[in-house]
């Protein structure tokens, strides 16, 4: 059974890339790459640098994360510097390659088992890190739906006529807040351990808990703001318009499984922005994709062969003195 899912996850991967691809072609049907590269050089410098600065913003909260949960494991050892380097390297990959793939687990365990870490609090660590994660993206949503309920109608033939009325948009938008009240709750109060099945949620302390709440929504901002700032000054909507649709388009790729969420991602976010020339819209797509996946995505790579020919090279020189080598994934 376990090989089973070991394929069927690739599988839905494949398929939401294909039907998600085919969707995209009709809907970009007869625009010309002239136009798309007139909207590139329309971006101001100054932009293409507020965009830049976005994703420092979203990497550095991203290596927040790791810290978050090594300060909930109590391990103070580890110098900002490796976590940022572990961090960036994970997301990198994993938002490229697949968060199926490259979850954390991998690349985590190789990084923080040299630092002395075991199996078990790796994998706590990468728990706490997708907790994190899903805790923003629950509670941005739940703040921009709240705001301005209205936001759900712009996805209109992508969900249920009856999810996509205001009254509806903000009874989720306050469901979703409850949610993370009852999460942060359940910290101050030491509540104990939320058992569903196999699943085991264990209340971090409160320091880490207000953490949390800070990191998570501080990434998916920095994120946004690389499409806010590629978008044309003259016709962009609020930031709460284009944070709304971008968490609603990222979720439907991490959904999908497709490696990078490849056509949905950008699927979705065509869908939700009929207002604006469809060239801006994937200018500004084509600026994340290069900003937060491409550009990060070679780095990565460059930083996993250095870590992996450093080990290689301390297990050569371990081989003279009797220590055993530390395999190689």
């Amino acid at each position: 059974m376990k090989n089973v899912r070991e394929f069927i996850w690739p599988l839905i991967g494949l398929t939401a890339v294909v039907v998600s691809g085919w969707l995209l072609f009709r809907e970009l049907r007869g625009l010309s790459l002239d136009a798309v590269w007139a909207s590139l050089t329309a971006i101001p410098a100054h932009r293409y640098a507020l965009a830049g600065l976005s994703t420092f913003v979203a990497y550095a909260a991203l290596a927040w994360y790791d810290r978050i949960a090594l300060l909930h494991l109590g391990v103070r050892h580890i110098s900002w510097l490796y976590v940022s380097v572990c961090s960036f390297t994970t997301y990198a990959l994993a938002h490229n390659v697949g968060a199926s793939v490259f979850s954390g687990a991998l690349v985590r365990y190789r990084a923080y088992s040299a630092k002395g870490l075991s199996a078990p609090q790796i994998a706590v660590l990468v728990a706490l890190c997708s907790l994190t994660f899903g805790l923003g993206t629950i509670l941005l949503g739940g703040v921009v739906l709240t705001i301005d309920p209205t936001l759900l109608e712009r996805l209109e033939g992508l969900l249920p006529e009856a999810l996509t009325t205001p009254a509806t948009a903000r009874g989720i938008g306050l469901l979703l807040l409850a949610i993370v009240a009852l999460y942060m709750l359940g910290s101050i109060l030491h509540l104990r351990p939320l058992v569903i099945r196999k699943f085991k949620l264990e209340y971090p302390r409160p320091a880490v808990m207000v953490r949390q709440m800070i990191a998570a929504p501080l990434e998916l901002l920095g994120a946004a703001g690389i499409i806010y700032f590629a978008l044309p000054a003259p016709l962009e909507p609020s930031f709460v318009v284009v944070l709304a649709v971008f968490l609603a388009s990222f979720s439907a790729a991490l959904v999908s499984h497709a490696p990078g969420g490849l056509g949905v991602f950008e699927l979705v976010f065509l869908t939700a922005m009929p207002d604006i020339p469809k060239a801006d819209v994937l200018a500004a797509l084509i600026i994340f994709r290069v900003f937060y996946l491409l550009i990060p995505f070679a780095l990565s790579i460059a930083v996993v062969l250095l870590f992996e020919r450093a080990r290689l090279a301390q297990a050569w020189k371990n081989r003279g003195i009797g220590q055993p080598p530390t395999p190689l994934v």
